[in-house]
């Protein structure tokens, strides 16, 4: 089994469990317009300067505006901003983490933000089941934007999902899509950046792992 890293400062492991979590470093953009737009694929900025990218957008059974990424990305109360806006605009906060799974779920302000179900090239309609080799699927990454390649298999004793998508650092949280169904997200890359097999956790076992938890993000469905 490949492990997974809790924080991005541990990225840089012995090769022999060499996964590399993909966070990045914050750049600036435009101004936020009135509501920030954010879905899948988006680049998030968490505590002011770790960059990741959001895995979908949606609502939990409470109606909450809610969003999915890495879990090492940042811990609960870590604030989340847009990183188009610059990442200082803060317009939501962390409220679940998984670690085992390497999940987050992100409470963000429905006042602020304007979910949408497409960013660049990925549109994601719905969650579904793991793909499974020899399946072709895409991701939209913040770092590396929209890259595609052949799923080698799916572990469902560790709920990981492997593939050669291309990922690279601030990737970490990307969905991973088969057309428009939404099956899992990038968590970290073997060895090599592009080159290596991506990891990632599937749909389904971070669902579960939010309704188990309860609370904010419980019987999420996307927007």
């Amino acid at each position: 089994m490949l492990r997974k890293f809790g924080r991005a400062g541990q990225a840089a492991a012995a090769i022999a469990a060499a996964a590399v979590v993909l966070t990045g470093v914050a750049t600036t953009a435009n101004a936020a317009p009135e509501k920030t737009q954010i879905g899948g694929g988006s680049g998030i900025i968490l505590n002011g300067n770790t960059a990741c990218s959001l895995t979908t957008i949606g609502h939990d059974d409470a109606n909450r505006l809610v969003g999915i990424t890495a879990g090492h990305c940042g811990e609960v109360g870590s604030p989340v901003a847009a990183e188009y806006t610059g990442g200082h605009d803060q317009i939501g906060t962390v409220a679940m983490v998984d670690h085992n799974l390497d999940i987050a779920v992100i409470e963000f302000d429905a006042n602020r933000v304007q979910p949408v179900n497409r960013v660049g090239n990925v549109t994601i309609t719905e969650v579904g089941p793991p793909a499974n080799f020899p399946d072709i699927a895409c991701k939209e990454g913040r770092t590396t934007g929209n890259t595609c390649g052949i799923v080698w298999g799916t572990d469902p004793n560790y709920a990981e999902t492997w593939n050669q998508i291309c990922v690279n650092g601030g990737d970490s949280g990307a969905p991973v899509v088969v057309g428009s169904r939404l099956v899992g997200m990038i968590n970290a890359y073997i060895f090599v950046p592009c080159i290596g097999p991506a990891v990632g956790t599937t749909m389904d076992a971070t669902l579960a792992s939010i309704n188990a938890h309860g609370g904010v993000g419980a019987g999420f469905r996307v927007h």
